[in-house]
Parts: C-alpha cells; sequence; structure tokens
C-alpha cells in the first residue's frame, strides 16, 4: 500500500470514528485532502474503494441518516463499540505482533498524520471525540536510528546504501540494498531485500547500520518479486535460537569468538595440562556441526570439557583429519 493511500485511509477512519454523528459523502470530500482535487466520477470510485478495503481490514462502516425522522440525507461513521477489541488473552508471540505494528505506527509518521487530521477536522467545524482514537493509537516506539529512513525506503521503492557491521567485524562495510520489507524478531528490527553487490536476498539488522541510510537510487526505481513474503524470508535467514550449552576450556588471550558469547566465563583454571592460564566457558549454541567447526578453527586453544556428545564429535572430526593428512 502506497503511503499517499495508507495516509487517505487512515484520515477516514479517523474521521468517521471520532465524529459524533454520521458523515455526508459530500462532507467527507470537503475535509479529505485526496478526495477534494478528484473529479465527482474519481471521487465515487476511490471512495467505494476505500470503504471497501476498510472493511475488508474489518473496520465497520455504519451507514445511517442525519435526521432519523426525515430519511433523506444519508451519512457514515464508525461506531466505537464495535470497532474495540473485546477483552482478549494473547499468547507472547501474538503480542509481539501487536508490538510490532504499534511501532509501525509510530515510526511511519502516522502518530503525526492522526494530529494533523484532527487539527483538519476541527477547523472543519466537526464536534469530534478524541478519546475515541485511543483504540487506533499505540504509543510503543523502536529505538533504531536507521528505522525511519529505512522505513521510508521501503514504502518508496528507493534503493539505499549505508555502512553495516557484524558482530565479528571491526569496521564497517558498504552495502546496497533495495528493502522489500521490516520485520521484527526476538526484540530486534530487521530489514530484509536484495543485496545488489552480491546479488542475492539478505537481512540486515539495523541496530548494526552506522551512519545516515542514503539513497542509491530513484523512488520506485525496483519492484519486489510478486508472492514474496518477508517474514518468511526473515525466518530462513535468521540464525538458529542457540538451544544447547558448550563447557569449554579457553588459553588465557585466546577464542575471542566464544568468550564473546560465553554467559559464564571461570578465571585461572587448570587446563588439560593440568597447568594454568586457562579460563572455563560456558558458551550457548545452535547447530553441533557448526559449533563444532568453530572449535576446530581455534585448534590447540580450546578443549571441549561437555556435553559429551559434542567432545566425541570434535575428537572423531580432529581423528579424521589426523588420518587425511597421514
Amino acid at each position: 500500500m502506497s503511503a499517499p493511500k495508507s495516509e487517505r485511509l487512515l484520515n477516514l477512519v479517523i474521521l468517521l470514528l471520532v465524529s459524533r454523528n454520521y458523515v455526508t459523502k459530500d462532507r467527507i470530500r470537503e475535509v479529505i485532502e485526496p478526495y477534494q482535487g478528484s473529479s465527482d466520477e474519481a471521487f465515487e470510485k476511490m471512495f467505494e474503494r476505500d470503504k471497501e478495503e476498510l472493511r475488508g481490514l474489518g473496520i465497520p462502516i455504519e451507514v445511517g441518516f442525519l435526521d432519523k425522522f426525515f430519511e433523506d440525507e444519508q451519512g457514515y461513521r464508525i461506531k466505537r463499540d464495535a470497532f474495540e477489541l473485546p477483552a482478549i488473552d494473547l499468547q507472547p508471540d501474538e503480542v509481539a505482533v501487536l508490538g510490532l505494528a504499534a511501532r509501525v505506527w509510530q515510526h511511519a509518521g502516522l502518530a503525526s498524520a492522526t494530529s494533523q487530521a484532527l487539527v483538519k477536522l476541527k477547523a472543519a467545524g466537526f464536534d469530534v471525540d478524541r478519546e475515541a482514537l485511543d483504540a487506533v493509537q499505540p504509543r510503543l516506539v523502536a529505538q533504531e536510528p536507521a528505522f525511519d529512513a529505512m522505513w521510508d525506503a521501503t514504502l518508496t521503492r528507493t534503493p539505499v546504501t549505508f555502512d553495516y557491521r557484524r558482530p565479528a567485524d571491526t569496521t564497517t562495510k558498504e552495502r546496497t540494498l533495495q528493502p522489500w520489507g521490516i520485520v521484527t524478531s526476538r526484540e530486534r528490527w530487521y530489514v530484509v531485500g536484495f543485496d545488489t553487490d552480491r546479488g542475492e536476498t539478505r537481512m540486515f539488522r539495523l541496530s548494526r547500520v552506522e551512519g545516515e541510510v542514503r539513497t542509491a537510487g530513484a523512488p520506485g526505481s525496483f519492484a519486489v518479486p510478486p508472492g514474496t513474503d518477508v517474514r518468511a524470508i526473515s525466518d530462513s535467514l535468521a540464525p538458529v535460537r542457540p538451544s544447547k550449552t558448550a563447557t569449554v576450556l579457553a588459553r588465557k588471550g585466546a577464542v575471542h569468538g566464544l568468550r564473546r558469547r560465553a554467559s559464564v566465563v571461570a578465571e585461572q583454571v587448570d587446563g588439560p595440562d593440568q597447568t594454568g592460564g586457562w579460563d572455563r566457558l560456558t558458551v550457548p549454541y545452535a547447530e553441533t556441526h557448526a559449533f563444532v567447526g568453530e572449535v576446530l578453527g581455534y585448534a590447540d586453544a580450546v578443549v571441549v570439557e561437555e556435553p559429551a556428545d559434542l567432545r566425541t564429535d570434535v575428537i572423531a572430526s580432529l581423528r579424521s583429519i589426523s588420518e587425511g593428512a597421514a
């Protein structure tokens, strides 16, 4: 949905929700700017499409007459009691989804659009019910500085370039992206899109974007492939959540990758050779095969103590490497 259309639908919802009486079609056309400059035919088509779209979203638009004794002038409104949700119990993942919607609302500039719409309605002489907006105006925010620029680029289909720092890197690298969508996962914000430098779909965490997000093309210069499911892509690209824990011995001053992820570090313990100068690390990991490869990369600077199956796999891999080199 384009930004102008989103704002038009938002203003229509606000108008019909906060008005204490039915609002006529002519009055709606006077107040909402995109309707004002359209021809009679264009307005009729646009208004009918907007009504159907809002109803399709579950927003109940009620039709009635301004004077209940004389059914001569028809109007529209959204009844607050029909629009509000009843008391419900939500699971944690459902609460997360609502949090996403709330943050997007706030950061897409919709909060300011709401205030502007109210000012216009009051100036037009409407008796508005400000409290009715509590049903549609959450108050959560995202903290990533890159959020607003990346969200705007997603809406306008504008390629962007930005400096990105991965966890293991000491410097940033410039990335160029066609942003398809923004998602949240594990209380972090990510942008999903097509990395034009690497020629593949990628996902970037917004908190790792450093400096300004810069445009790298004109608005509308790319299109999201039909059938793209940004949430499914993000699920496939997201690292697997660690579900296992390993205890390893690490030489002092080495094995920095594991040290950064360690949940517990016991310093100055005896090593496998019964000498000091070792630390015991408790490290979470997700996939055994990948963790074995990581451990092997540190050579003799790390020794796995437990779990037993992980230790067995490391020993088997070392033997295989040794036999292959013989």
